[in-house]
């Protein structure tokens, strides 16, 4: 996460609406040997204070939680490189423009009795992206299948303390060179993901 202030300064509900819409991260635990990392969908309440999930019962981060731990949840978003040339300007050097958000806290296993309702809450929460497809529910799961399938995983939550966002879009430049950049960044061909950082640079 970039320390310069001016990529910091996104309110605390934008970092929310964007973890929760992107609704992946990559989670990391510390151990004794090195940090363990698990990528995960994760849905995140309203207000940004719960993050829940589930893991598979032989990840390593699962068999650290005999007690709660602290934790970190960092969410990538669009990410490119932006070359010195096209802002425009003399004497500038290459960088990398990113939005990532971080949610830190505490993550501890849940009951498993409330493995279920995680299950039906999450998979409603990304099926309704996909309106106007039915949704899938475990319902559709014959139920030995499913009671087989849950034995294989545990239900997790994580307390959200603090939350930091940086968007590094070019903020430290002058206007018409953040804006040169994310003109030639877009018109790049590079993809999907840089235009869209490419419009995120440009401001609403």
């Amino acid at each position: 996460m970039h320390p310069n202030p001016a990529f910091r300064r996104t309110p605390r509900e934008t970092n929310i609406a964007f973890a929760r819409e992107q609704g992946f991260g990559m989670l990391a635990v510390g151990d004794a040997d090195a940090p363990r990392l698990s990528h995960i969908p994760f849905i995140l309440g309203e207000d940004g204070t719960l993050a829940e999930f589930h893991l598979v019962r032989s990840n390593p981060i699962a068999r650290l939680l005999k007690a709660p731990c602290p934790a970190r949840l960092a969410i990538q978003g669009p990410q490119g490189y932006v070359s010195p040339d096209w802002y425009g300007t003399d004497d500038m050097v290459p960088t990398w423009n990113y939005v990532a958000v971080h949610l830190i806290g505490e993550v501890e296993l849940r009951p498993v009795e409330t493995l279920r309702d995680l299950l039906d809450r999450q998979s409603a929460a990304f099926e309704q992206r996909l309106a106007p497809k039915t949704p899938w529910t475990t319902k559709k799961m014959t139920p030995d299948v499913l009671e087989r399938m849950m034995r294989q995983i545990v239900p997790c939550a994580m307390r959200v303390d603090e939350i930091e966002g940086t968007w590094k879009l070019g903020q430290n430049k002058g206007d018409a060179e953040r804006l040169s950049a994310a003109r030639h960044m877009d018109a790049a061909g590079l993809g999907q993901e840089v235009r869209i950082l490419a419009a995120l640079m440009q401001g609403p």
